[in-house]
C-alpha cells in the first residue's frame, strides 16, 4: 500500500501518527500475507508445509500486535482528549469491552 492510497481523516480516536503507524504496519502484514499465498501455491514436498505453517504463525503474532497497537493507542488519546474524569472512565468502559469482545 503506497502512504497516499489511504486518506487519513482527523479525529478524536487516534493521532494522525498513531494511524500512519498503524496503517504501516497493517501493509506489512498484507506483504507477509502475500508470501503466505505464494508458499502455499508452491508447497509440493511435506517438508514445505512447516515453511507456511512458521509464516502463518508469524502473520498471526503480527496481527495480534496490531491488535494491541491499536488498544494502547486508543487508549493513550482518549484518555487526554477525556472532558473530566467521567469522561475518561465512561472512554476507559468503551475499550475494555472491546478488549474482552476481541481479545
Amino acid at each position: 500500500m503506497a502512504d497516499g492510497a489511504l486518506k487519513i481523516v482527523e479525529g478524536s480516536a487516534l493521532t494522525a501518527q498513531q494511524k500512519k503507524d498503524l496503517l504501516n504496519r497493517l501493509a506489512r502484514i498484507e506483504g507477509q500475507l502475500r508470501g503466505v499465498q505464494k508458499l502455499v501455491a508452491l508447497a509440493a514436498e511435506p517438508s514445505d508445509i512447516d515453511a507456511v505453517a512458521q509464516q502463518m504463525a508469524a502473520a498471526r503474532k503480527a496481527l495480534d500486535r496490531s491488535f494491541v497497537q491499536l488498544l494502547t493507542s486508543a487508549i493513550q488519546t482518549q484518555s487526554l482528549n477525556a472532558a473530566d474524569l467521567e469522561d475518561a472512565q465512561a472512554r476507559a468502559a468503551q475499550l475494555a469491552a472491546l478488549l474482552d469482545k476481541f481479545a
